[in-house]
């Protein structure tokens, strides 16, 4: 990251020279300047999630088809009355120890940090629309997050990227994609469903979660922008689930 960090630094003093010295360059030329840190940025985005094979349901994930197959790249799901569900039963969040996970070197406390968040922010979220529940009876979802991977954001950086001349424009086509800005931390992980009287799978989906792009206050922050990005994941899964 320091590499990244020192390039785009060093890119900003050639824009500010252009811009100083060449008031009278074309504004084609200007802008292909300017973009350069976007195409540069765009080579170097991270790889997305994946059926991570120490999950249970790893086989049985298939391609997303659906508009948010950004967010969340694999899927399975079996056709069930969900309305007959109306307990949960959430197990601790577990720290995924498959070699292919993907925490680009973040240190295991920051780990811990991470699922004892979701486990919280899943819990509150889930609570709200359903009935939490100790024990496995007919009508109750037992519910598996294992986190799979994380990233973390440059604080600074990642302010400053956001009102940049040439990243500012990389970020704003991000903004429009629902994709996320540069320089921002972000977390991945599996959510497996059961019925918890007969431990059928119901349905699993890795998904990939972080702020918008303009969410300021999650560039502040080494995990902020992953703990955003929890607290949305979960939102968006009790909503989901109490809507069918």
């Amino acid at each position: 990251m320091m590499n990244i960090h020192s390039l785009v630094v060093a890119w900003e003093a050639v824009q500010l020279e252009i811009i100083m010295h060449n008031p009278r360059c074309s504004k084609m030329v200007l802008l292909c300047a300017l973009s350069i840190p976007a195409v540069f940025l765009a080579g170097c985005s991270s790889q997305g999630p994946h059926p991570y094979t120490g999950i249970g349901s790893s086989s049985q994930l298939r391609l997303n088809q659906q508009e948010d197959a950004y967010r969340i790249p694999y899927r399975y799901q079996v056709s069930v009355d969900w309305r007959q569900y109306h307990k949960v039963m959430l197990e601790p969040v577990t720290i995924y120890k498959g070699a292919d996970g993907q925490f680009s070197g973040m240190d295991a406390r920051d780990k811990m940090t991470l699922a004892k968040t979701m486990t919280g922010e899943f819990s509150e979220a889930l609570s709200k629309r359903f009935q939490l529940a100790s024990a496995p009876s007919a009508e109750t979802l037992r519910i598996r997050i294992t986190l799979t991977g994380a990233e973390t954001t440059t604080p600074g950086l990642s302010t400053f990227s956001r009102f940049d001349i040439g990243m500012g424009s990389y970020n704003l086509v991000q903004s429009m994609r629902d994709r996320e800005g540069t320089f921002t931390g972000s977390v991945t992980y599996a959510v497996e469903i059961f019925d918890a009287s007969t431990s059928r799978l119901l349905e699993a989906y890795v998904t990939k979660q972080y702020p918008t792009v303009y969410d300021i206050s999650s560039t502040f922050g080494s995990l902020t922008a992953a703990k955003t990005g929890i607290t949305n994941g979960a939102t968006n899964l009790a909503n989901s689930l109490s809507s069918r």
